[in-house]
C-alpha cells in the first residue's frame, strides 16, 4: 500500500467534508489519519490516505478539479514514520493569557532538547467572568531514552514559571 498527505483549505461550505471522503470512497482510497477544522472563515484539511498508488494518483487529480481555484491544495507521496523504538510520547498542556510567542517559545524549549513535537492543537477562549483572551496548547512531544524525564519535568515547570505560563508534563496514555 502506498501513502499520500493531502492538505487544503478554502472557503467553508456545507458538505464540504462529504465531498472529500465520498471522492476518497469512490477511489477505494482509505484515511488513515485526518485533522478538519475551520480557522477563522475557511476549512482546512490535513489528511494521510493509503491505497494502490494509481487510486491516490487518481484521488489527486478528482481533488485538483473539486478545489478549483476557490481552495489551496497540496498533494504529496510519503511513507511512514520510523520512529525511535525507544522513545516516549508525553502530553503537555500550557494555558496562559494570550499573546504572540507562546507557541513558539515552547517549540523551541523542545527543540533544544532534540525533542520532536507531534500533534500541537492551540485554541484561543474567553476567561469565564472576565473575558481575558486565553490561549491553549495542547501537543505530544517524543522524549528520547536518554532524556530523564523527571530533569525535563523540572526544566519545563521552570520554564513555564519564566515566561507566566501554567504548563504540565505527563506520561500519554
Amino acid at each position: 500500500m502506498a501513502i499520500a498527505v493531502i492538505s487544503t483549505i478554502g472557503h467553508d461550505r456545507p458538505g464540504l467534508v462529504h465531498d472529500i471522503t465520498t471522492l476518497a470512497e469512490s477511489q477505494g482510497i482509505n484515511i488513515e489519519d485526518s485533522r478538519m477544522t475551520v480557522l477563522g472563515g475557511e476549512f482546512a484539511v490535513l489528511m494521510s490516505l493509503t491505497g494502490e498508488i494509481e487510486q491516490l494518483r487518481a484521488f489527486d487529480q478528482a481533488m485538483q478539479a473539486l478545489t478549483g481555484e476557490e481552495m489551496a491544495y497540496i498533494y504529496r507521496e510519503t511513507d511512514t514514520q520510523d520512529r525511535d523504538p525507544v522513545t516516549r510520547p508525553y502530553r503537555a498542556t500550557v494555558t496562559a493569557i494570550d499573546h504572540p510567542g507562546i507557541v513558539a517559545a515552547i517549540a523551541g524549549f523542545f527543540s533544544a532538547r532534540g525533542i520532536n513535537l507531534q500533534d500541537v492543537d492551540t485554541e484561543t477562549s474567553r476567561a469565564p467572568h472576565t473575558g481575558t483572551p486565553m490561549f491553549t496548547v495542547h501537543l505530544t512531544a517524543w522524549i528520547p531514552a536518554e532524556v530523564k524525564v523527571q530533569d525535563l519535568k523540572s526544566e519545563f515547570e521552570e520554564f513555564c514559571a519564566d515566561q507566566d505560563l501554567d504548563g504540565e508534563l505527563e506520561a500519554s496514555r
